[in-house]
């Protein structure tokens, strides 16, 4: 039984009341399939930009220079490739034991997905890029969705909240997860930006989540104060019963 804060606002509590109403239905042929419940709304990407989350763990063997060179390598890439409209990249920094091991993030952007076709190629990335991460990668998980354009601020602590849902969960209790986190920055004024988005990666190493969550904070207690808030409690205690696998990375976007 879920347990709701009672300083949760009205607004809130209504809509995942909705959430939690939202059960699959005695006949099985009225449940839809996993693809079904994350391709049955397809927004229009008119406006948006394609986000490039990409996490990475390491060998044991492989030195701090090592990673070090492996980082300065990917950070090099936007001056070698046009289409890469933003970069930022940190080490894992969360607060939450939910990283799976992985401890160095990138978020690249690109104007569309004729961007993200020619980065994926480029010599740049597939040749000299790749050359030097093969030796020292243990893990790699990408995840790419559209977001929302915004002016980035000058320091910005990301927190990437990624889900993995459950082959039964129904499209529209998927809907209204959706609608509850973009419900949250009228109830947490620490969020700086928030979007969120549906894997499209053509890449295959997304270990079958479909789901990113961002959310940027200007200040590690800016994120206290979402994780902790009552609004983010609830919402949190209101994904159980559809996730199947949650992931959680965080992480001071600098640039190059």
């Amino acid at each position: 039984m879920l347990r709701f804060n009672r300083k949760v606002p009205a607004a809130m509590l209504a809509l995942l009341a909705v959430m939690l109403c939202s059960c699959p239905t005695d006949q099985a042929n009225d449940t839809p399939s996993p693809t079904d419940a994350v391709t049955a709304h397809e927004p229009n990407h008119e406006g948006q930009v394609l986000r490039h989350a990409v996490f990475f763990s390491f060998k044991e063997t492989s030195s701090d220079s090592d990673i070090q060179g492996v980082v300065d390598a990917f950070r090099a890439l936007p001056e070698k490739i046009d289409s890469i409209v933003e970069f930022q990249s940190g080490t894992n920094n969360g607060p939450e034991d939910l990283h799976d091991g992985f401890t160095h993030c990138f978020l690249l952007t690109f104007p569309d997905d004729a961007g993200r076709q020619t980065y994926i190629p480029h010599p740049a990335h597939a040749g000299e890029f790749a050359d030097v991460l093969r030796p020292h990668m243990d893990k790699v998980f990408v995840i790419d969705y559209w977001g929302t354009p915004y002016e980035p601020m000058q320091q910005e602590l990301k927190h990437a909240l990624f889900l993995k849902f459950r082959d039964d969960a129904p499209a529209e209790t998927l809907r209204q997860i959706e609608a509850a986190f973009e419900a949250l920055p009228s109830e947490v004024s620490a969020i700086k930006h928030s979007e969120w988005g549906i894997n499209n990666s053509p890449e295959r190493n997304d270990h079958g989540f479909t789901h990113c969550f961002m959310t940027t904070f200007d200040s590690e207690e800016g994120r206290e104060a979402y994780l902790s808030h009552p609004a983010h409690k609830a919402f949190a205690d209101a994904l159980e019963p559809a996730i199947d696998k949650t992931r959680v990375l965080d992480f001071w976007g600098e640039r190059p």
